[in-house]
């Protein structure tokens, strides 16, 4: 396709680096120099291919961009505020300030044309390869030959830094081998990071290194040339059926006269006079800020006037599908506006008492018990799904010929999983969970963050959740892994006691809309307990409820337990009782949940005259809140050892005796 440039095109791209540089001067903080060296690119692909519309920035078949180079952020605000998206002068001229619709780095909930919150990175472009499996996965289902309804790419923007980071190189191996053709990443190679020059910490390959992962690569000299720049990605979008790399060659503070090329153009403003001479060497005024050309807003209008041409065309394809085949039709829009179906429930499993069954396998049950309900629902293991129980029995696995399928095998790319999960999940129509050992939850972590941060409903699937795990050893007993996973803000984490607690977990984790949950689920088995069959709903909803209690009256002591150890708990509450201590036991399985509840709710589980012990296979830090000063912990404040699971919790302390030996003491000092 041939694309026309003239001297408003090179006037927008001006526009753009201007404007990066007066929001930053003003605000004190920021990063011009990648807006400055990336405006041509950014203007080519939102002036001529990126399908979107200001005016509609979530409509579901948009072209996705991810600015992965997060620090990068006022060059999306500036071609954001040029197209048209709702966010005005104002809002450029206050970046980086309180409350502001342009933040340091790239929100979802706060810029609106943002597809993801970015920042950290790696992030950005790992994300992206599950936004694209997404698309492909749903253009399997949802098209038909008359009716293309799934039809879009996913651009990327990254910086050499993305491409150093481990989890950019997991992604890109996956996204390689799936051959997901409608993803481009666009490289800024501009051969410079905060400490210098790419040279010292880089050697290897990069364009090579993707041939080598089942990319196409192209290159594209200078980032200033807007042909070159069309041409390129005119040849990403006419793909091979390779996701493609495009290498771009730019200068870092393009045209300053003495901070080109330079570090120093990285993550500080320019200074006063350092503007004066960029904007002079521009042909710009050199003493007026935040300038906008009529002639650049009118430019732009037609941009967006495409745009808007685009989504109407799509939701005429959708009415023609809608009228062809309205189950279909229904079906996706259903999955768009992330509504499970009617009576999805019932097809959760009951468990009868008396059988012992490892919540791992319980919660394998629900996951096939529910798949045929919920279409929407995809996932897999960082290649432990014989572990993890997280296999859909007749869903298929995903591979390059078969994208439509259900289970998913990242391989062992624990970090790369998560950052898809999350791309699925803002790609929406999907509902994906994902799966590893619970002590593996640290290489995944900045994506759990990242899903926290951005409100996605991804459910995490962590087995072997405690020392439990035996033999394998201190390297795969998680002892600290529950807490650290309690303190990141906005994830649920649920720690269910048995098979009935699991089910009511995947109940509750796919009911919410607006976060992730993680679910921590045992290796050996554990007893289905009757209590929890009859009550386990609406218990785990509320993170903590009464198990068993006292014969009569007020018990003399409360034992809090999660998951493993609930079962401890109800030995420990017998045993007390043969000894004339009347004991309730409570199973929490939600610190956040518990936390959420009103304070009667709370002081009736947990009545604050009564001692507590609370019981759990990990670090103790953190439970003195909810056991008092005059409450005891039995944890484990130290790495595991090889040992069978049974004789590694009782050495280390994790006994119905030492639940028992606690109890009775406080109780005695509180008599």
């Amino acid at each position: 396709m041939t694309h026309h440039f003239n001297d408003v095109d090179q006037l927008a791209v001006t526009t753009i680096r201007t404007l990066s540089m007066d929001a930053i001067e003003q605000a004190n903080s920021g990063h011009p120099g990648a807006p400055m060296g990336l405006a041509a690119v950014a203007y080519v692909l939102y002036s001529k291919f990126l399908k979107h519309d200001p005016e509609n920035p979530k409509w579901p078949d948009r072209d996705r961009f991810i600015l992965s180079c997060g620090h990068a952020s006022m060059l999306l605000y500036s071609v954001l505020h040029l197209m048209g998206y709702d966010l005005g002068l104002e809002d450029i001229k206050n970046f980086r300030q309180w409350g502001s619709k342009t933040p340091g780095h790239p929100e979802i909930e706060v810029v609106p044309g943002a597809e993801m919150t970015t920042g950290p990175l790696g992030q950005g472009v790992a994300t992206s390869v599950g936004m694209a499996l997404a698309e492909a996965h749903l253009a399997a289902i949802f098209n038909r030959p008359d009716h293309n309804v799934v039809d879009h790419h996913t651009w990327v923007l990254c910086s050499d830094g993305d491409l150093m980071e481990g989890v950019s190189a997991e992604a890109a191996a996956l996204a390689g081998h799936l051959k997901l053709g409608k993803l481009v990443w666009i490289w800024d190679d501009n051969r410079i990071t905060i400490e210098g020059s790419t040279e010292i910490a880089v050697s290897d390959d990069i364009p090579a290194r993707f041939v080598a992962h089942g990319w196409r690569v192209l290159e594209v000299g200078d980032a200033n040339d807007l042909d070159a720049l069309a041409g390129s990605f005119d040849q990403a979008v006419a793909s091979d059926g390779r996701p493609t790399l495009v290498r771009v060659r730019s200068h870092i503070a393009y045209g300053a006269p003495s901070k080109q090329d330079t570090p120093g153009a990285h993550g500080a403003p320019l200074g006063a006079d350092e503007v004066r001479a960029t904007k002079v060497a521009y042909g710009w005024p050199e003493e007026e800020a935040f300038l906008v050309p009529s002639e650049v807003r009118e430019r732009c209008r037609e941009a967006a006037e495409r745009g808007a041409r685009d989504r109407r065309n799509w939701e005429a394809a959708v009415a023609a599908l809608a009228a062809a085949e309205p189950e279909l039709a229904g079906e996706l829009q259903r999955r768009l506006d992330r509504k499970l179906p009617e009576g999805w429930t019932s097809s959760l499993p009951v468990f009868e008492d008396g059988a012992k069954i490892a919540t791992r396998s319980a919660s394998g049950t629900v996951i096939n018990a529910i798949a045929a309900a919920l279409p929407e629902l995809i996932g897999g293991s960082a290649d432990l799904a014989p572990s993890n129980k997280t296999f859909i029995t007749e869903g298929g696995a995903v591979q390059a010929k078969s994208l439509g399928h259900r289970n998913l095998h990242f391989g062992i790319r624990e970090h790369a999983m998560g950052a898809m999960l999350n791309g699925m999940s803002l790609h929406g129509g999907l509902r994906p969970f994902g799966g590893t050992f619970l002590v593996f939850s640290d290489y995944l972590r900045p994506a759990i963050r990242l899903a926290a941060l951005m409100e996605q409903p991804v459910v995490y699937v962590f087995t072997h959740d405690s020392i439990w795990v035996g033999e394998d050893g201190p390297t795969h007993q998680p002892v600290e892994h529950i807490l650290a996973l309690r303190a990141i803000p906005g994830l649920v984490v649920l720690r269910p006691a048995d098979a009935n607690e699991t089910a009511a977990a995947w109940s509750l984790a796919l009911e919410r809309t607006a976060g992730p949950t993680a679910l921590l689920l045992s290796r050996q088995g554990l007893p289905v307990l009757k209590k929890a069959r009859e009550i386990a709903t609406e218990g785990v909803a509320r993170g903590a409820y009464v198990l068993s209690d006292a014969a009569g009256g007020l018990p003399a002591a409360v034992i809090v337990a999660t998951g493993g150890e609930v079962n401890l708990a109800i030995d420990a509450a017998a045993e007390l009782a043969h000894r004339g201590i009347e004991a309730r036991v409570v199973s929490m399985p939600s610190w956040e949940l518990f936390a959420e509840q009103s304070e009667d709710y709370r002081r009736r589980v947990l009545p604050p005259a009564v001692p507590r012990v609370a019981v759990e296979a990990g670090v103790t830090l953190g439970w003195r809140d909810l056991v008092g000063d005059n409450g005891a912990v039995i944890g484990i404040d130290r790495f595991g050892a090889s040992a069978p699971g049974a004789e590694a919790a009782a050495r280390l302390g994790i006994t119905v005796e030492a639940v028992v030996e606690k109890a009775v003491e406080l109780v005695r000092e509180n008599s």
